[in-house]
């Protein structure tokens, strides 16, 4: 569904001549066509799509610092343009608080109790998450929880 998506998106940025959309959308299909094979899978799922949109998006993020230390705001400012662009195709990212009631479900379910069980439970909430949030915040939330007892 969002493989359809993107591609409707490519074709009618080539109709309008929108160089940038179509040109951010062609990498974004070239890559998630190189995972596909590299799976041996004609398609991608949903959430293997939103892997590849994530890696791209923090490529234009590294990018973008790199030209904002390198004095090259015109270059920052065009991966700004094509970081937007990848963004629309993202789910809508979660809210601390509805991160943390899945932290409580996943800490129920696991049965986790400390630090040590970190790794079990961010297994268990990377599932539940699925693209929905950023995992450095879910990992800190994690760790904070696990740190105070309740």
């Amino acid at each position: 569904m969002l493989e359809e998506k993107i591609f409707n998106d490519y074709r009618e940025a080539m109709k309008t001549r929108d160089t940038l959309k179509s040109s951010v959308l062609s990498f974004l299909r070239a890559d998630m066509l190189n995972q596909a094979t590299a799976k041996k899978k004609n398609k991608l799922d949903d959430p293997e799509i939103v892997v590849v949109i994530k890696k791209q998006i923090k490529q234009r993020q590294d990018s973008i610092e790199q030209f904002t230390k390198g004095s090259r705001p015109e270059m920052a400012e065009k991966e700004k343009k094509e970081l937007e662009i990848l963004k629309v195709y993202l789910p809508p990212e979660l809210s601390v608080e509805q991160i943390k009631v899945l932290i409580e479900e996943a800490i129920i379910s696991t049965g986790s109790s400390g630090i040590k069980d970190m790794g079990r439970l961010m297994k268990e909430l990377t599932v539940k998450i699925a693209g929905g949030s950023d995992g450095k915040v879910v990992s800190d939330l994690v760790r904070q929880r696990l740190s105070t007892p309740s």
